[in-house]
């Protein structure tokens, strides 16, 4: 059955949804049969877009070129959040939105199993009939509409994880998928905000990513608990305070306590960029030699590159040293291709290929593993 192109005013269906919503127990029965009649009918459900639920206008200039997250702040900032009358109506269209799709697939004969790609790519609307296509992007659409108008929820509450050491960004992009979840768990006739309800998906998204990945070796979760407690007694008790008075401030064992100090490590990569400081890049940066010119001075290496391939190349024959020279450009202008070397030898391509294969394998000796290994 293919969709005709009606749609369902969102006032009207708000207003029967709202209608239904007085009486709870009832609502899933009288939203089931609209949705099967709009299904026989191809009604479509009218979208908001994107532009509705934003301020007007774009944010001004500052100057100059602002990081990641200060771009996304100001797109956040842009966002009009909901009350609570405008979440519950779109949390109940939301329902909908799934009965619609749960009519569908039943029509096709299909399961919510068959909107999941066997092979892990392409989207439902490259598989499935049109009606359920439809049905798939009016939820999607809408789902999305509650996080992004949700999205604050994110920025505000990784304030109390992000000096744990892990990036900020990743932990807004955990937080930000954890509203999706979020979104397929609640419930409105609960009476609850979103947001009051998203908060524990935040924060529990928070500490996971935390658990996995804040620390390049990793430490088991019952330990990063117990360094919880640790961190907070030495909060209390000082900096300095014994494994012994923190053991008796958290009530854990001494063996514990001294588990979650050893723990208490951290990494810095290279690369990471200077907080607070004037200076650009990272800490490699500033631990880098001074001076003019390149810090790597290939004396460093116990041998050259070059010298260890020149004796490498000294234990081929003459035909097998001119073909690797050719071919891959050693002391040459350029490489070249097995055509133009087997021309200048006077051979065939299958006869060049099979030098070069030979010389290769002539070339694989420890001795020139070790020399390249710092190379490679």
């Amino acid at each position: 059955m293919k969709m005709q192109n009606k749609l369902g005013k969102k006032q009207e269906v708000d207003g029967k949804l709202t209608k239904w919503a007085a009486d709870p127990d009832s609502f899933e029965s009288k939203a089931k049969r609209l949705a099967r009649t709009w299904n026989r009918d191809g009604l479509e459900l009218e979208l908001a877009g994107p532009d509705s639920w934003r301020k007007p206008g774009k944010p001004g200039s500052t100057g100059r070129v602002a990081s990641i997250e200060e771009q996304l702040r100001t797109e956040i900032d842009l966002i009009m959040s909901m009350d609570r009358e405008d979440e519950a109506k779109l949390a109940r269209r939301i329902e909908f939105s799934r009965l619609l799709l749960a009519d569908a697939l039943k029509r096709e004969g299909l399961t919510e199993q068959d909107l999941e790609s066997p092979s892990g790519e392409g989207g439902p609307c490259e598989r499935l009939p049109f009606n359920v296509c439809l049905r798939w992007r009016e939820l999607q659409a809408q789902r999305t509409e509650l996080v992004e108008r949700n999205l604050y929820l994110a920025l505000i509450n990784v304030e109390k994880y992000a000096h744990l050491g892990v990036n900020r960004l990743d932990l807004i992009q955990e937080g930000s998928a954890a509203l999706f979840r979020a979104v397929d768990g609640f419930d409105w006739r609960r009476g609850l905000l979103f947001r009051t309800y998203a908060v524990h998906w935040l924060f529990q998204a928070f500490r996971s990513y935390l658990y996995n990945f804040s620390h390049a070796v990793r430490v088991p979760v019952y330990m990063q608990k117990a360094l919880k407690h640790v961190r907070e007694a030495l909060g209390r008790l000082g900096p300095n305070a014994a494994p012994e008075r923190i053991a008796e401030e958290t009530g854990l064992p001494i063996h514990q306590v001294e588990g979650a100090l050893a723990a208490n490590r951290s990494t810095i990569s290279l690369d990471a960029p200077m907080a607070g400081g004037s200076m650009e890049g990272g800490l490699g940066d500033l631990l880098g030699a001074s001076g003019d010119g390149d810090p790597y001075d290939a004396t460093m290496e116990e041998g050259s590159l070059h010298e260890s391939m020149k004796s490498a190349l000294d234990d081929l024959s003459d035909r097998e040293r001119f073909v690797l020279e050719k071919r891959f450009g050693f002391d040459q202008e350029k490489a070249h291709t097995l055509a133009e070397v087997a021309a200048e030898m006077g051979v065939s391509l299958e006869r060049v290929r099979q030098i070069q294969v030979r010389a290769l394998g002539k070339m694989k000796t420890n001795k020139l593993k070790v020399a390249a290994e710092p190379f490679l």
